[in-house]
């Protein structure tokens, strides 16, 4: 893809400003922001202490109340005996601090006085007082004013009250020392509270009784309603067990019990899931644990938002209370992220101007370029001259473009002649791509080669050339190869490859040489036909060598049998009683004897290359003698010879032995072709002009397709030499006569061979 120099100009120098901008801009937000956020949980940690400073200061003076009474009574300056003035100091405490609910002290004899704070009618102070005396029980109720007047004063007949059951009496006779019980709901007033206890000792460590002080810290809820911790931040107070003792939101904290009565509410119940995700880290198995019982910092997500919270133990060894405050991180660096938006807003629209700007700037400077790069082109691809002179340009770029007119020049003129040398070369060259092996370049001579243009070349993968069934694994491999011409031809080529490197050593592609080597194929295999026709002549010719010995050993005795025939005979005719059957037996074998020498005399002079003896001769008898032979072979075979002859005397002129070979080697061929089914064979003899005509015709399959006749070598029959057939055509022709073939109708063979006449006169005996 090509790429403008004029846009990458003014891209890269907006784009480089806007990077810079944007570096700068998050480089402050980040810096900023980390200082926010130190900032936030500094403001967040200080609210917790502030809290838990709130909290132990609005608890505090129920301790100091709780002991006060507890050293008076135990000093015997109240007597624990006396419930009026222990009423009246209970009194006095009471006023001291508006958190007090009640104050009261039990005794060890099941005595109570319990003066508390009261929203009756009756009066703001009611007084609830036990006695036990002389076994007898009484309850009294006594309403008062801010003076300690007495309003009212009534008696219970059925209270059964009895503070040595209470909780906050056991734990303190057990500790015996100060104790705060866990948090729950007062029943009278059903507000959050909180009970402080401890006991007044009497002589040898005996207890005389316990002092206890109810506190009721809905007023923590106020307090922390009235923080102000950014602008959506909370606090709360969570007892280790997970009851949220103290929330902004006071309703929250309360729920029904399973008796019906109230009970504060648990972190996994509060309506505050926000308040549950700042806990989730610390709250498992029902208890809120603080690593190393120190302030947890961390962030969390809920719906999408940070949030920032520190949760920190209350100072206080007897209290576990957990203070927790949390705030969005918005609040505290929301406007920091609204300010980078309009940072990167502003460097947007300052780097988009500087773009237009420097658009027009970059024109400016690539214009020359635009214009030294088209002369370039111009140049490279021949349509204009080097010598024209350049536009005007920067001084850097006139030297660049000489330097680069040189060189084009130079790169065109090594083209050129490159081009010609690779199209005037006489070898076929091709230049290939290395992976696909698809043709780039050809010359002239790969082009006649293969009989494809160009073009079509160009179009195709070196792969294609290749005939089916010749492709390798590797068609750029050196070897040979069987292409197909674009005619259709096939031709043998030898490929021979060189791998072109660029500068860097990378190779770039692959030149093939082609040669056709189709002529040399041919001569290859003319050589071995040839090689394999001398084998076949020598192993002929010491066959022939072998007959012709064979046929002189055979001579001599075939010449005793016919002596001896013919001496039989001779004394046969001296006794005129032997039967006349027996002389022509001797004769029938004197006769074949003689045929048989005669046969092989004809055979010697073959193999001697000798034309034999000739002579003027009657077909018909040769003919006839011919049918002898092979008509018992004929016989078993189940085939039928019917001799057509005429009676005429036919006279020709030749070796009446090679002329018999001709005849029979035609029959035994009919007979062979039919063997296994039975068939029949004609033998014609017709005269022409100057001419008889001798024809061997059979109804057997015919001859097999394909193969030449009257060559040496050929045959169809299974151990055949291929040789009967080509030494009649020598014979016939030796006789100056020809010899064919042609097919019969309906099927078989008609094999024709001419011999010329013998003109008149008596035929000789041979």
């Amino acid at each position: 893809m090509n790429r403008s120099l004029g846009a990458l100009l003014a891209v890269g120098l907006a784009g480089l400003q806007f990077l810079a901008v944007l570096a700068v801009v998050f480089s402050s937000y980040v810096t900023s922001e980390r200082a926010l956020v130190r900032h936030a949980r500094d403001l967040l940690r200080d609210v917790g202490v502030n809290t838990g400073a709130h909290s132990m200061g609005f608890l505090s003076p129920a301790q100091g109340a709780a002991e006060l009474a507890a050293r008076l009574a135990q000093s015997d300056v109240v007597a624990s005996d006396d419930p009026a003035a222990l009423e009246k100091l209970l009194f006095q405490q009471l006023q001291l601090a508006p958190q007090f609910a009640g104050l009261y002290f039990g005794g060890q004899d099941g005595s109570f006085v319990y003066v508390m704070r009261s929203g009756d009618s009756a009066g703001p102070f009611r007084t609830k007082i036990i006695t036990q005396r002389g076994g007898r029980r009484q309850v009294e109720v006594l309403w008062r004013d801010d003076a300690f007047r007495l309003r009212s004063r009534s008696s219970l007949q059925d209270d059964a009250y009895d503070p040595r059951l209470r909780p906050w009496y056991a734990k303190a006779k057990a500790a015996r020392g100060t104790i705060w019980t866990d948090p729950y709901i007062f029943f009278t007033s059903q507000q959050p509270g909180i009970t402080l206890a401890a006991p007044v000792m009497g002589g040898n460590d005996v207890l005389r009784g316990v002092v206890g002080v109810d506190i009721e810290i809905s007023s923590l809820s106020d307090f922390l309603a009235r923080l102000t911790i950014g602008k959506h931040g909370r606090a709360l107070i969570v007892n280790r067990n997970g009851d949220v003792l103290a929330h902004p939101e006071p309703q929250l904290i309360k729920t029904r019990a399973a008796d019906g009565g109230l009970r504060f509410t648990n972190l996994d119940e509060i309506g505050d899931p926000i308040s549950r995700a700042a806990f989730a880290a610390s709250w498992h198995d029902g208890v809120v644990a603080l690593p190393g019982a120190q302030s947890l910092e961390r962030e969390f997500v809920h719906q999408g938002s940070n949030y920032l919270s520190v949760l920190q133990p209350l100072d206080s060894d007897q209290l576990p209370w957990i203070i927790g405050v949390y705030a969005p991180e918005n609040d505290f660096i929301g406007d920091l992220k609204r300010n980078r938006t309009v940072n990167i807003v502003l460097a947007a629209l300052v780097s988009l101007l500087t773009g237009l700007l420097g658009l027009a700037l970059a024109e400016y400077i690539h214009r020359p370029v635009r214009a030294f790069a088209v002369r370039s082109a111009l140049i490279s691809q021949g349509e204009m001259d080097p010598d024209t002179p350049p536009p005007r340009t920067y001084r850097e770029l006139a030297r660049a473009n000489d330097a680069l007119v040189r060189e084009i020049v130079a790169r065109r003129q090594t083209e050129l002649e490159y081009g010609q040398a690779l199209d005037n070369s006489p070898t076929a060259i091709a230049r290939v791509a290395l992976e696909s092996g698809a043709i780039e370049r050809v010359n002239r001579q790969f082009c006649l080669l293969t009989g494809h243009d160009r073009d079509s070349l160009t179009a195709m993968a070196l792969a294609d050339l290749c005939a089916p069934g010749d492709r390798g694994e590797d068609d750029l491999a050196d070897g040979e190869r069987l292409w197909r011409r674009a005619d259709g031809s096939l031709i043998w080529v030898a490929l021979n490859g060189m791998l072109i490197h660029d500068d860097a050593g990378r190779p770039r592609h692959r030149v093939m040489l082609a040669e056709n080597i189709t002529p040399r194929k041919q001569m290859e295999a003319e050589l071995d036909r040839l090689r394999s026709d001398l084998s076949h002549l020598v192993r002929v010719s010491t066959m022939g060598e072998m007959a012709a010995g064979l046929a002189h050993e055979l001579n001599q005795p075939l010449a005793a049998i016919a002596q001896n025939s013919d001496t039989a005979r001779l004394i046969l005719s001296e006794h005129p009683d032997v039967d006349p059957v027996l002389d022509r037996l001797l004769l029938a074998i004197e006769e074949q004897s003689l045929n048989a020498g005669s046969i092989i005399r004809a055979l010697r002079s073959f193999i001697n290359k000798d034309a034999g003896e000739r002579s003027r001769f009657e077909l018909g008898p040769l003919l006839e003698q011919s049918l002898k032979l092979v008509r018992g072979e004929a016989s078993d075979a189940g085939i039928c010879i019917r001799p057509e002859v005429c009676d005429e005397p036919l006279l020709v002129e030749g070796n009446r032995v090679q002329i018999a070979q001709v005849v029979l080697n035609l029959l035994r061929n009919a007979v062979e072709a039919m063997a296994g089914r039975p068939g029949r064979i004609w033998l014609r003899v017709t005269a022409g002009a100057g001419a008889l005509t001798v024809t061997v015709e059979d109804d057997g399959p015919g001859v097999t397709p394909g193969l030449t006749l009257f060559s040496q070598f050929e045959t169809s029959k299974p151990g055949g030499m291929g040789l009967g057939l080509s030494i009649c055509q020598s014979i016939v022709e030796a006789h100056g006569g020809r010899i064919w073939h042609e097919p019969r109708p309906g099927g078989g063979s008609r094999f024709h061979f001419t011999l010329p006449q013998g003109g008149a006169g008596a035929a000789e005996e041979a």
